[in-house]
């Protein structure tokens, strides 16, 4: 994808293993509160600007960074330049505000699980009146950085891959409808939304009971949603409804699909939840995954294993898995 002169991505980097804010122009990395000050050293701000306060001031932020970046490309950088090459990347937002993950919301893996599970194909869910369906990740436990190491949680022998384009809200919204919803989201990124398929339901209790479901087991152990590299500027993302998404182990392609075959467009997920509570800044909506995940192959992560996802438009983020 051609890059216009404004285009940037939003990243957290690590600095003498402090976080701060930075974007990336092509491949280097300018650090924001330097940028905005005129190239002042690290030592100067009381503290380094974080993306989450970028995304609490989007609407002012985001032309100022976007003529960073073109004086940048025209060699009139106002901070130094660093090649990324050099940097460690950490999650693009260190602490999410809230994390929502959409459930069974690509078409090709609602009906790879009908497939497995010997179940009729499922109707579309606007046919029949329902909306989009998400739950909820902890923040600080379960995100982690691009080129992070993530023990698998000693409980679970099923931990599957889930590959997913992850919304970024950058203005606070509340009952916004569809046609609008797009305009309150900053940008893009990825994450992968780990799954410990064996602990999907609570051991001794009766799968009717409205009590028998484990979403913390499930869902939300110690790094149970990588996220990054970085974050890209919705306006930089020429087609949202036609981006490419792939996952690999170990060099072994297993997800290959197309936010084109989303059931719940991105719009529909941020005006759906708008209309239950108020979206702020900093939130994450995880828009669901396509087909290719272990449970449908009966294969799932193992020590030493090294996971890479690309996303059209956004780039790649890779992780390791350790005992």
């Amino acid at each position: 994808m051609t890059q216009s002169s404004f285009a940037y991505r939003l990243a957290t980097y690590m600095a003498r293993d402090t976080p701060r804010a930075g974007i990336v122009v092509d491949e280097r990395l300018l650090d924001i509160s330097e940028a905005l000050n005129g190239g002042a050293t690290h030592g100067t701000d009381a503290r380094p600007m974080s993306v989450l306060d970028v995304l609490q001031r989007w609407d002012d932020m985001h032309p100022r960074l976007q003529a960073i970046a073109r004086h940048a490309r025209q060699g009139r950088e106002s901070a130094p330049a660093l090649p990324l090459s050099g940097i460690r990347l950490a999650a693009p937002i260190l602490y999410p505000g809230t994390i929502f993950c959409a459930g069974a919301n690509y078409r090709d893996h609602v009906a790879e699980m009908s497939r497995a599970l010997n179940l009729p194909p499922e109707p579309d869910p606007h046919e029949i009146g329902l909306k989009p369906w998400h739950f909820i990740k902890a923040s600080a436990a379960c995100v982690r950085g691009p080129d992070s190491r993530i023990p698998l949680p000693a409980y679970s022998k099923k931990v599957d891959w889930e590959a997913e384009i992850a919304l970024v809200i950058g203005r606070e919204c509340r009952h916004v409808p569809i046609e609008r919803a797009m305009s309150y989201v900053a940008g893009l990124t990825i994450v992968n939304d780990l799954s410990a398929r064996d602990h999907i339901r609570r051991s001794g209790v009766s799968a009717e009971s409205p009590f028998c479901f484990d979403w913390v087991s499930q869902k939300c152990f110690d790094g149970a949603l990588p996220m990054g590299p970085w974050i890209t500027p919705l306006e930089d993302i020429p087609e949202p409804g036609q981006m490419g998404i792939r996952l690999w182990v170990n060099q072994e392609l297993m997800q290959d699909s197309s936010s084109v075959n989303l059931i719940f467009s991105m719009a529909e997920q941020v005006s759906h939840l708008s209309s239950r509570l108020t979206l702020r800044p900093g939130d994450v909506i995880a828009t669901g995954t396509p087909a290719g995940c272990g449970a449908a192959r009966g294969r799932f992560l193992k020590a030493g294993d090294h996971v890479r996802i690309h996303v059209e438009g956004v780039g790649e983020l890779n992780n390791h898995f350790t005992a």
